[in-house]
């Protein structure tokens, strides 16, 4: 193992999280559940127990990609402070983030939590998290799976991307976007989706959806229907908004109009949209996108082309 990386034993992992048990239950993706444990020494930390047994290469090279992960080190980036490879045991642990995912504060029991000060600098801190996974890490690591519940915030807020351990782990044909966004707009580029093409750009696709659901407090692959309005999903909302200048309607109510900038608004909207775009040479690299965010009005010679709208049938 790496200098840093501690090699956790079943048993003490066992014993952090009572078992396993239901109620120490953080959240559950498609490749494990992840748990609230509590080490000998106090130290609270968060279990994810794999459950990757299909996969041969996830077998072999586990400990590898495990110590390569460990050197990754930013501050947007949640931080993996050990694993456990026993018999068929497979288990990352990672520092514990109080505040929970992105989703919770959005769209679950706390949402309208987050002022818009909070939200601009979620926005910005993801976007410093995913340049440095694809440009300033000494490998290129596509997320491949950017959504709200995989944007975890520490006591102050601070956005930390979880998860790309497992886009080393995957083999390069499984996608493991879950299949429930197929056929809707959720978070998955139209060239990952359909012609299976991936590249950071599929990355960048996933983050503009994220900045619009931060922007507006509602859900990609939620329909909502105005009016007379046919059932709209918010890519299209906010495409059809941006067209006619209305970009602040897309704003979530639970914000005071005394709270924001309209400018501000316009821009972060836009960025969403640019990174969104159905071409991905249209689509800017993240370190682009963090110049953008930093910059007061830098959005005069890129303005963002309709995306593709994926219909359900």
């Amino acid at each position: 193992m790496s200098k840093g990386l501690i090699s956790y034993s079943y048993k003490d992992l066992k014993l952090a999280t009572k078992n396993f048990r239901e109620e120490n239950k953080l959240g559950e993706g498609g490749f494990g559940v992840v748990y609230k444990g509590t080490l000998e020494g106090g130290k609270v930390v968060a279990v994810k127990k794999l459950n990757f047994r299909q996969f041969t290469r996830m077998e072999e090279e586990f400990e590898s990609e495990v110590k390569l992960i460990s050197n990754v080190h930013h501050l947007n980036l949640v931080r993996l402070l050990g694993c456990c490879s026993e018999g068929q045991n497979r288990i990352l642990v990672y520092e514990y983030m109080k505040n929970n995912s992105l989703d919770r504060h959005l769209f679950g029991k706390g949402k309208g939590s987050l002022n818009w000060k909070q939200r601009c600098n979620i926005i910005l801190g993801t976007a410093k998290g995913l340049a440095y996974l694809h440009e300033e890490f000494h490998v290129r690591i596509i997320h491949r799976d950017i959504k709200t519940n995989n944007i975890l915030l520490d006591d102050n807020l601070q956005p930390k991307i979880a998860d790309f351990v497992l886009a080393r782990l995957l083999p390069e044909d499984k996608s493991h976007l879950s299949t429930k966004f197929a056929g809707t707009l959720g978070y998955t580029a139209p060239e990952y989706l359909i012609h299976g093409q991936l590249s950071e750009k599929v990355d960048i696709y996933s983050y503009g959806v994220v900045v619009l659901e931060i922007i507006s407090g509602r859900q990609s692959k939620e329909l909502t229907i105005d009016g007379d309005d046919e059932g709209q999903f918010l890519l299209q909302m906010a495409w059809k908004l941006y067209e006619r200048d209305m970009h602040l309607e897309l704003v979530d109510k639970t914000l005071s109009p005394f709270d924001y900038d309209e400018e501000e608004v316009k821009k972060m909207i836009e960025i969403g949209l640019l990174c969104t775009q159905a071409s991905t040479e249209g689509r800017p690299m993240m370190s682009e996108v963090v110049v953008l965010l930093q910059n007061k009005d830098l959005l005069e010679n890129r303005k963002p082309t309709m995306p593709i709208l994926i219909e359900t049938n």
